[in-house]
């Protein structure tokens, strides 16, 4: 796969400040005092991109981004991380307040969105997707743009999706199902995750996977057949922030090598644990964040 297959990531690139806290704030007017606080690069595209880039793969990340303080953070950051972004311009860049816990608890405040992607950006957004041999569309305004014209070239890339806390009947997140052929999820909203894997199965997506957290993680292929693999052992948790990414990233590096499905989760769940002993979504951040 190493500088052959071509890959486009489509989604958010954010400017994040991360509160830890001793709990989650109970809906009533009172105090805390933070355990600890940082700014990052947030943004689940973001997150792929680095962890794809550090893999070897040939990915390029088209993001909505300003030209405001924070977007030339998030952009150093990340072309400094190698990471090959194409920034559009946002008249405001994507920010984020994630309070969490120790215990891996979090509360995601949208401070701003970008705004919508003008005629020519969504042009030059579908351009790039006709381009790619993979394309992974994440979940948003203008990835709903894309995931609803990914189908009109006569040789359209193969379209992963993530889904994050998906439960089976989200309309947002029916556009994305009915045109993907490989989705991603966790299972935060699902009691049942095979039965929900399969049920995307069933509706036309090739295959399905779902993560678990330290439970590990389950896939289904379009033959129905159902594989588990435990959880990487990750050491000592810096921060569970990104590790889905991370995850989904190891995953398609070694499926589109042709790794058996087994083989490929193994890769995400080891992938995963670059996430998750870092403060920053890939540790290639440390050195532009501190």
């Amino acid at each position: 796969m190493h500088n052959v297959a071509r890959i486009a990531i489509f989604g958010p690139a954010s400017w994040n400040q991360l509160v830890v806290l001793d709990r989650l704030p109970e809906p009533v007017p009172h105090m805390q005092f933070a355990d600890e606080y940082w700014h990052t690069v947030g943004g689940t595209s973001a997150g792929k991109a680095l962890h794809l880039t550090s893999l070897g793969a040939n990915v390029a990340l088209h993001a909505l981004i300003s030209d405001d303080g924070d977007g030339q953070r998030v952009a150093s950051a990340l072309r400094a991380a190698g990471v090959e972004l194409t920034a559009h311009l946002s008249d405001v860049t994507e920010r984020h307040l994630n309070l969490m816990t120790q215990a891996g608890e979090r509360v995601s405040l949208y401070l701003s969105t970008p705004s919508a992607a003008s005629a020519q950006q969504q042009a030059d957004l579908l351009a790039a997707l006709r381009g790619s041999d993979h394309a992974v569309i994440d979940l948003t305004e203008t990835g709903r743009m894309l995931i609803g014209q990914v189908r009109d070239s006569a040789n359209p890339p193969i379209v992963w999706v993530d889904l994050h806390d998906y439960d089976g009947a989200a309309e947002f997140h029916e556009p994305f199902v009915q045109n993907a052929d490989i989705v991603f999820m966790n299972g935060d909203a699902t009691d049942d995750p095979e039965a929900l894997l399969l049920s995307c199965i069933a509706r036309g997506v090739h295959l399905a996977v779902c993560t678990l957290g330290a439970a590990g993680a389950i896939a289904v292929d379009s033959s129905g057949t159902v594989v588990r693999v435990a959880a990487a052992d990750a050491g000592d948790i810096v921060d569970t922030n990104g590790a889905g990414d991370a995850f989904m990233a190891g995953f398609m590096v070694a499926h589109v090598a042709g790794a058996t499905l087994d083989a490929s989760l193994h890769a995400g769940a080891q992938q995963a644990c670059v996430a998750l002993q870092t403060r920053h979504l890939h540790p290639a951040l440390n050195a532009a964040l501190g």
